[in-house]
This record gives C-alpha cells, structure tokens and sequence, in this order.
C-alpha cells in the first residue's frame, strides 16, 4: 500500500469514533427544552420524554429532538411492533405494505434493547429524515421524511393515544 492511502486509512480511522459518538446537541446546537411528561401505563413508569428544539412553541417543520428516558426493560422488538402499530393507527390506510416494511427494518436497526436509565434520542430533520442517538451516540440515521413524520407523529399528532403526555411536551396548558 502506498504512503498516501496509508494516511489516509489512518486518518479515518482516527476521526471515526469522534463521528460515531457525536450528541445529538451538536446537530441541534440552539436546543432549549420546549415541555416534558411521562408516559405511564397501568401506574408504572415506563419512560420520560423531553422535547428540545430552538422554538418554543414547536413551530412546524422545525427540527426538534424527543428524548426519551426508560425506567422499564424493553426488548427492540416490542418498540418496533408499537411504533408500527402507532404509524399505521395513524395513518389510516395510505401506508402500503412495501413502505411498512421497509419501516420496520429502519426501526429494527435504530432501536435497541434498553434497561432502566438508558435514553433514546430522536432527531426530527424536516425534509430529510431523523437520527437515533442511544444514551448520547449516534446509533441509526434515517434518510426517509416520510417516516420521520410518521414516527414522530406517535407523540405529537393531536390524535395521539396520550393527550396529557402530547399537551406537556408542546408546553401547553
């Protein structure tokens, strides 16, 4: 191998853990926490949430960050199968199955088991797709609007399942 190719190997490398453990406040460097809740179900906590964008209020197609942190153990493909559900909930019938397929493999690779304390980042970029951050470390990008409007909908569409929940990450009364 030559000189110059050598470096350069060298030099990826070396720059590549900095890249892999980029927060998510570095894409959203203007963050300013918008509103939080908890979801809870049956009393138990299972996790709390906190929106983070540069706008308060959330303005549309503004990026934005939803952290969610666990205080319950759940498997990857339990958060896969309830945010499809959620999606296709809805949506209504205009998702076909090719693209919830499709989905479902985004889902598989940007969610993770997670324990108690653990915190899944995710990274709303209008226009472009969103960013999955596990406990601060980019884990999964998704180049796909379509989805990200989807998925986050789980949370901030007016017909979310969880109206207390919805109402305090936007901050409102």
């Amino acid at each position: 191998m030559s000189r110059r190719p050598l470096i350069a190997l060298l030099c990826t490398l070396w720059l590549l853990p900095a890249v892999a453990s980029a927060s998510w406040r570095e894409v959203l460097p203007d963050a300013r926490l918008v509103g939080e809740g908890q979801l809870r179900f049956f009393g138990f906590r299972i996790y709390d949430a906190r929106l983070w964008s540069a706008t308060s209020p959330l303005r549309p197609q503004t990026p934005f960050a939803l952290e969610l942190t666990y205080h319950r153990a759940i498997s990857r493909d339990d958060f896969v199968r309830t945010s499809l559900e959620e999606i296709q909930r809805l949506a209504g019938t205009m998702l076909d199955s090719t693209q919830l397929r499709q989905w479902r493999v985004e889902m598989q690779q940007a969610f993770v088991d997670v324990t108690p304390g653990e915190r899944i980042t995710g990274v709303y970029l209008p226009g472009q797709g969103c960013r999955f951050y596990v406990n601060d470390r980019l884990h999964h990008e998704v180049a796909d609007p379509l989805f990200a409007d989807a998925f986050f909908a789980i949370w901030l569409d007016p017909r979310s399942r969880d109206q207390k929940l919805r109402r305090n990450l936007l901050g409102e009364p």
